[in-house]
C-alpha cells in the first residue's frame, strides 16, 4: 500500500530497532517498488528513495510483511523506490537463471546476453550505495552474515522457488537481477553479488572504525 507521508529514519534509530529484533531475523530480501521515485510502499519495512533517504514503515523490524512470496517470516523487507515500467528480455533459448551477463538497453543486442530496459526512474548510483549500507548496519546488529544465505535479491528468490525470469510464471519477479555499477558500454552487474559486496565492504569499515 502506498503511504502518502512515508516518515524518514536515521542510523542511529536503525541499530536501535535491529538490536531489537535481534535473533529474530534470519533473511533480507532486498527489492525495488517497481513504482516511481518519492513513492513509499508499507509492504517493505523499509523503503530508499533516489536520494538515499530510507523510509521505515514499522514500529518493530519484527513486524510481518509480505515482500516476498513463502519468505516473509523472520525476514526484513528493503526496496528501492524505482523500477516503474522496467522490462527484461532473456538470451534466446537460455533460462534466466543460466544468465551471466546483462546490458541495459540499447548498448547490446548480442543473443547471449539480457537486456534491461530500467524505465525511465532506474536505480540511482546513492539508491545502491544507500541499500548496502543499510544492509552492512542490520547485519552488524542483528549478528547476520552477509552471505547469499541470509541476503537476498527478490529475483535470487524467485530463481530459488521457480518465478524468476524464464521460469514461465505469471507473477515473474526481477527485482534487482542487474544493476548498473559501470558506464563501459550499458554493461551491468549481477545484483546480488553487487549489494552483498558492497555492503560486506561497509561493514568491514564499520567494524575498523569501532
Amino acid at each position: 500500500m502506498f503511504v502518502p507521508n512515508p516518515e524518514v529514519i536515521h542510523e542511529n534509530r536503525l541499530r536501535a530497532m535491529a538490536r531489537n529484533a535481534k535473533n529474530g531475523i534470519k533473511d533480507i530480501y532486498l527489492h525495488w517498488t517497481a513504482g516511481y521515485y518519492g513513492q513509499d510502499y508499507d509492504d517493505y519495512h523499509l523503503c530508499i528513495d533516489k536520494d538515499g533517504t530510507v523510509y521505515v514503515n514499522c514500529q518493530s523490524l519484527l513486524e510481518f510483511k509480505q515482500h516476498t512470496y513463502g519468505r516473509n517470516h523472520s525476514s526484513i523487507g528493503i526496496a528501492l523506490c524505482c523500477g516503474v515500467d522496467a522490462c527484461c528480455w532473456l538470451p534466446d533459448g537460455c533460462s534466466g537463471f543460466d544468465v551471466e551477463q546483462a546490458f541495459e538497453m540499447p548498448h547490446c543486442a548480442r543473443t547471449e546476453c539480457a537486456l534491461v530496459d530500467f524505465g525511465p526512474e532506474p536505480p540511482t548510483v546513492v539508491q545502491i550505495e544507500a541499500m548496502a549500507r543499510v544492509v552492512a548496519i542490520l547485519c552488524e546488529e542483528l549478528c547476520l552474515p552477509i552471505t547469499p544465505q541470509t541476503v537476498m535479491t527478490h529475483c535470487e528468490a524467485a530463481f530459488a522457488d521457480c518465478y524468476g525470469p524464464g521460469d514461465g510464471d505469471a507473477d515473474m519477479r526481477w527485482d534487482l537481477w542487474f544493476l548498473p555499477q559501470t558506464n563501459l558500454y550499458g554493461e551491468l552487474e549481477p545484483g546480488g553479488p553487487l549489494l552483498r559486496g558492497k555492503a560486506n565492504y561497509y561493514l568491514q569499515h564499520m567494524e575498523n572504525a569501532a
